[in-house]
């Protein structure tokens, strides 16, 4: 039987994965976590795993053997808090922790997929797997993008095409603004589309961010990726061993937030057999208002993210992914059932 570590199981990311991989029938998986949140063991609840490791044991045992053999891990594990300041904790819960993994991959013959982050991007206007467009904002974007130089070192400069002598397969991930099912735990960190929800369940209306970086209010624009589509694109290098390298995992399609704004509350209108309405129509009934952008975020925001799939659809995975308007319905639909 395939055994599969999922790291940061109780997670978003991860939970999801493993009912990716339950749907398979795969069901022999260590779940790795840190359940000192605790309301965070409903994303496990409802899956099937052999069974749970708390992550302070985890990396030191897997590395020593303990679980015998592990035909792939799925690190999903960090702190992915872009506001947290404490650049010895991230470093360490997300770089060397990262490291010390990928050795003990090495060593055992497990394959490692890994989350980075779009975050590695920071300040650049260009979205492509290449060391001069990654300009990080913060010290969390810093520890993906260390880990991902130190991937790009131990597994040779042509990385993404070939392993370079070594024989394991290695992909990292940049996720762009993942939203959907099983993040609720997230708190502040959870999706514009989760906290739209939220906003128009309990008020009524839905709040974004006035003009700010030369956009016009709710203008921003992100790429929004779907979590059915990101376990997908995981799934799909899981069934490609051969394949390695770094690949930026969004939709390749930028659309404003006012889009999201619209979808969710368009969701609710449609749950009540009311029309769908145009963002102006809804911005002028007052079910989108726009508030001023906070100071804090000033510097340190990205107004635009846009996924260059080119590596991606490089090595063949040519999965279709879903636009804000299907994903965010469908996402709307789920929590106005399970929240």
């Amino acid at each position: 039987m395939t055994r599969i570590v999922v790291t940061g199981a109780a997670g978003f990311i991860g939970s999801n994965l493993i009912k990716g991989l339950n749907a398979r029938g795969l069901s022999d998986i260590i779940a790795v976590d840190d359940l000192t949140q605790g309301d965070k063991f409903r994303n496990l609840a409802d899956l099937q795993i052999a069974d749970y490791i708390d992550a302070d044991t985890f990396y030191d045992d897997f590395a020593a053997g303990k679980y015998g053999q592990i035909e792939a891990v799925f690190h999903e594990g960090a702190c992915s808090d872009t506001m947290e300041l404490n650049g010895k904790y991230m470093m360490q819960n997300n770089f060397a922790t990262s490291v010390q993994l990928f050795y003990a991959c090495q060593k055992r013959g497990a394959r490692l997929l890994y989350a980075s982050s779009a975050a590695t991007y920071g300040g650049s206007d260009t979205f492509r797997e290449e060391p001069r467009f990654e300009r990080p904002l913060n010290v969390y974007g810093y520890s993906k993008l260390l880990f991902d130089q130190r991937m790009r070192r131990e597994c040779g400069l042509d990385f993404g095409r070939s392993m370079a002598g070594k024989t394991m397969q290695v992909v990292g991930f940049r996720y762009f603004n993942v939203y959907g099912p099983r993040e609720q735990h997230k708190g502040r960190m959870a999706s514009v589309a989760y906290h739209q929800f939220n906003q128009f369940k309990a008020d009524g209306k839905v709040k974004l961010f006035g003009d700010y970086g030369g956009y016009a209010p709710g203008s921003q624009m992100r790429d929004f990726v779907f979590i059915d589509d990101v376990v997908a694109v995981n799934l799909w290098f899981f069934d490609h061993p051969g394949v390695s390298g770094i690949f930026n995992l969004g939709t390749g399609r930028a659309q404003p937030f006012n889009d999201v704004a619209t979808a969710v509350v368009n969701s609710f209108r449609m749950a009540e057999n009311l029309p769908p309405l145009a963002t102006h129509e809804l911005g002028a009934q007052g079910l989108i208002e726009y508030i001023a952008f906070p100071d804090a975020l000033r510097g340190k925001y990205q107004c635009y993210t846009q996924a260059d799939l080119g590596m991606l659809r490089a090595c063949g995975c040519e999965h279709t992914f879903a636009d804000v308007q299907t994903g965010v319905s469908q996402y709307v639909q789920w929590l106005a059932i399970n929240s």
